[in-house]
């Protein structure tokens, strides 16, 4: 019989559940799971002088999540995220001139926070369809979902802060980040297909 791990489509957290439906409360285990870590992630935090968007962990969990979790589950993790944001609980990067709360959306780095329910879903759809097994393919799937971030980030800066611009915004919210996010869409490409050759 072929087990679930060696069919194409499913997700990591399908493979190594142990039952071949997972139960809701294995699933909103595994959701918050992946919305703490995006909380921890976003506590490692290093503000730029030259930029108001901080360099953080989250976008390689978010892109991780949403590939392990899956497109919806995966989605969820992060509006699940922003809504503890949104309630005033600190889970934003800190921050001396951001605040916490709905008014962090607002601000320059806003257009990236809410970017990632929408990464982590990309990430998750291309996930089931078999592109966490192999590496290259993985590159392509963490790179689409980080180009959402990005995109999402860069025009919001541009066009929903007042006298920013496009030009100021893809160096303040693009160029600096490149370089290490290069490294990041690697490294976590690497992560996924190691797991899934460990549970074969």
């Amino acid at each position: 019989m072929t087990s679930r791990i060696e069919r194409l489509e499913g997700t990591l957290l399908e493979a190594v559940s142990i039952r071949e439906d997972l139960s809701p409360a294995y699933r909103a285990v595994a959701v918050l799971f992946v919305t703490v870590l995006t909380i921890v992630a976003a506590q490692v935090s290093i503000p730029l002088p030259f930029t108001p968007v901080p360099f953080t962990l989250q976008p390689m969990i978010v892109l991780l999540g949403g590939a392990a979790l899956g497109a919806r589950l995966g989605m969820t993790s992060q509006v699940l995220y922003l809504a503890l944001g949104i309630a005033g609980l600190p889970v934003f990067a800190a921050s001396p001139v951001l605040p916490q709360g709905f008014a962090r959306l607002l601000g320059p780095t806003g257009g990236f926070l809410m970017s990632y329910p929408f990464a982590a879903f990309a990430a998750g759809y291309l996930a089931e369809r078999g592109f966490d097994r192999r590496y290259l393919l993985s590159v392509v799937a963490m790179g689409a979902a980080l180009a959402i971030v990005f995109a999402c980030g860069v025009a919001w800066m541009a066009w929903g802060v007042p006298h920013l611009g496009l030009a100021t915004a893809v160096r303040a919210g693009l160029v600096p980040f490149l370089p290490a996010d290069i490294i990041k869409i690697f490294a976590a490409a690497t992560v996924l297909p190691t797991a899934w050759r460990l549970l074969r």
